[in-house]
């Protein structure tokens, strides 16, 4: 065993379903690898149903004494060489032992949990350039990006188009597409006034989160609760974006946009706000549309652009599907952590 994966959190969100994929197709590559996750009953069944040895601890906050001597215990049993932490939970419990430590970043995260690990891995560029504007040396932080997949487009490997009938929806609107949590950060606030402007549109929000009354609520006011569908968490994202005409993301902040990539992959155009992290993936007009952030309006303008051209959509989502080939690719991205587990002895 090589390299044990620590996962703190209990959520369901991108970072979370990223790891599911990041650890899956490690070991198809051949890494041998294990996990010590939170508790979560699909995220246990999943890293199992790919041969993933799974541990779950506490994963507490300041008085929890416990994780951290179990993940040590638990990395000495699985001959870990490597240990990396996602996340500020996970940092805060990865022990010190005969192995690496390394701390992969999502986001702007306190690096105080960090200190003492031989190195720190972003998944956007922008996020190591501000590490190390933070003091961390320069030398020991490296950025391998999130990769993106789409299966075959057939039925009987899961890579179908959801019905649309299924979900009330007419099989010929325009229908735009939202994923992520139901969080003020994510705005899917803005893409309910949105679609107030666009009177013949549809709209699926995939996503859980604390806001899904509010927005319910919202959704009612302004008069479009017949033409939106709250989904839930899905376990079936490429039959969404495959259903879909246009992917809305118009979030607050975001320092990657894993979303963005996705609806590349499966080849759909992408109106998204210019926050940190779409504004330094989206070339504007090029392989998809940016808008400003809280800007409904515009959010709605830039939908409507692509609708009355279905080429330049088309142009749109095969550029992007062009990046996903060239930068985002699993095969690329998982070489890039290949090398880094072998430059600590790991692979």
């Amino acid at each position: 065993m090589s390299v044990l994966h620590l996962l703190g959190t209990s959520g369901d969100g991108g970072a979370e379903t990223y790891f599911v994929d990041l650890v899956t197709a490690l070991k198809a590559a051949g890494v041998g690898e294990a996990a010590a996750i939170r508790r979560h009953a699909g995220r246990q069944a999943a890293l199992a149903a790919a041969g993933v040895p799974v541990k779950t601890l506490g994963f507490g906050g300041p008085l929890d004494i416990l994780t951290r001597p179990a993940a040590a215990g638990y990395a000495r049993l699985q001959g870990a060489q490597l240990l990396l932490a996602w996340m500020n939970r996970a940092a805060r419990h990865t022990p010190k032992g005969p192995w690496a430590r390394i701390g992969r970043l999502g986001g702007y995260y306190n690096l105080k949990y960090y200190a003492g690990f031989e190195e720190l891995v972003a998944n956007t560029e922008d996020i190591a350039e501000w590490i190390v504007s933070q003091g961390w040396p320069a030398g020991r932080v490296r950025c391998i990006p999130n990769f993106a997949t789409a299966p075959p487009p057939l039925a009987n490997q899961g890579g179908a188009a959801l019905d649309r009938a299924s979900l009330d929806t007419p099989a010929g609107a325009p229908l735009l597409l939202g994923m992520g949590r139901l969080h003020d950060s994510k705005a899917h606030d803005v893409s309910l006034q949105a679609l107030a402007e666009l009177p013949e549109a549809y709209l699926w929000i995939a996503g859980v989160g604390p806001l899904e009354a509010k927005l319910k609520a919202m959704a009612q006011a302004l008069g479009v609760e017949d033409r939106v569908r709250f989904l839930g968490w899905r376990t079936d994202p490429s039959a969404l974006y495959r259903a879909a005409d246009v992917c809305v993301f118009p979030s607050r902040y975001e320092p990657l946009g894993n979303v963005v990539i996705q609806a590349w992959a499966h080849g759909l155009p992408v109106v998204a706000a210019a926050s940190q992290g779409p504004k330094a993936l989206i070339e504007d007009g090029r392989d998809g549309l940016l808008v400003p952030i809280d800007d409904a309006q515009a959010l709605a303008d830039g939908v409507r652009q692509l609708l009355a051209a279905p080429r330049r959509a088309a142009q749109l989502a095969e550029r992007g599907l062009g990046r996903v080939a060239a930068e985002f690719s699993e095969a690329a991205v998982i070489g890039q952590w290949k090398t880094l587990f072998s430059d600590y002895g790991a692979a």
